[in-house]
């Protein structure tokens, strides 16, 4: 049966670089082709950590070594990231659908995401971006003002807020898109992040955790299902323990129950967890599914991933 399905992509589908990037959309391109290919309409939003910190940093030495020249705000290099991977993803995806015989627009659409000024996200900066630092990078940019955390031993890296997305402005145009036959890439990066001045909108320094953005999306249109593409086949509780348990279907309540028991690392699979259960909760009848990009189309068949149900 046809669904509205809005897929988040994770990392692992974009890969860490430019060139990893034109690469993996191909890979990424073919399980979305198959879920379009059974008839399904399909938004697609993706992260931009490893993108909207390089641009950031990019950005950064222009304006260092060229005198007068302002630092380019973080929300602007969020717009970047969005542009930038909805270009290899449109592109790629198109390819594929018509290598299929499936002449199917694709459209990328720069999406502004509304965030609370009072969250208290601001107060506490935790959403790393960027590359890893040593001791002596990271000290550098403390000095500037920049907020650093040491990363699981891993290095030091430059972290921002992330506050919860509040709604789309753009989901009338989405709409649209999806009403003429289109499939649409948004949200991207969780969307650039806005608050409203008066009637207007002004950009804030932060990214959206995109699992959340995607959630609200998910929500607004309407859609059927919402799958959250991550490296497992499946969300697991005792995680690397000898009684480790990979989860099958699950309720709400059970999803909300294991959070609570702290199953789920915060920032890896907390945010999924917990943004699936939120689309599942918001209506009857609606599905979250976390699992690989490659059993997306087995996962909305119920043959495998870890699917939450109210």
């Amino acid at each position: 049966m046809k669904k509205r399905i809005v897929i988040a992509l994770g990392g692992n589908a974009l890969g860490s670089n430019l060139t990893e990037q034109m690469e993996a959309v191909k890979n990424t391109s073919k399980a979305i082709a198959d879920l379009l290919e059974e008839g399904h309409e399909v938004v697609v939003s993706h992260g931009n950590g490893p993108q909207v910190g390089m641009i950031n940093l990019a950005m950064s030495e222009y304006a260092k070594n060229n005198p007068g020249q302002p630092e380019m705000p973080l929300s602007v290099c969020v717009a970047m990231s969005q542009a930038y991977i909805g270009y290899d993803l449109q592109n790629a995806l198109r390819e594929e659908l018509l290598s299929r015989g499936i002449d199917k627009p694709v459209a990328t659409l720069v999406t502004q995401v509304v965030v609370d000024p009072a969250d208290e996200a601001f107060k506490n900066p935790t959403k790393p971006i960027g590359a890893f630092m040593t001791k002596e990078e990271a000290d550098a940019l403390i000095a500037k003002g920049e907020q650093v955390k040491e990363d699981a031993g891993r290095g030091y890296r430059r972290v921002v807020a992330s506050p919860r997305p509040k709604e789309i402005v753009e989901i009338e145009t989405v709409k649209e898109l999806l009403d003429a036959g289109q499939v649409v890439i948004a949200g991207g990066g969780g969307g650039i992040p806005v608050i409203r001045e008066g009637k207007g909108l002004k950009g804030v320094g932060a990214v959206i955790d995109k699992d959340f953005a995607s959630c609200v999306l998910a929500q607004n249109i309407d859609a059927d299902a919402f799958i959250v593409l991550t490296a497992v086949e499946k969300a697991a509780i005792n995680w690397g323990k000898e009684n480790e348990e990979w989860l099958g279907e699950i309720t709400t309540e059970q999803a909300r129950q294991y959070m609570g028991e702290g199953h789920f690392a915060p920032g890896s699979m907390l945010p999924k967890v917990e943004a699936a259960t939120l689309f599942a909760e918001s209506k009857e009848g609606r599905t979250a599914l976390i699992t690989l990009l490659e059993k997306a189309k087995d996962g909305i068949a119920g043959k495998t991933g870890t699917a939450i149900r109210k």
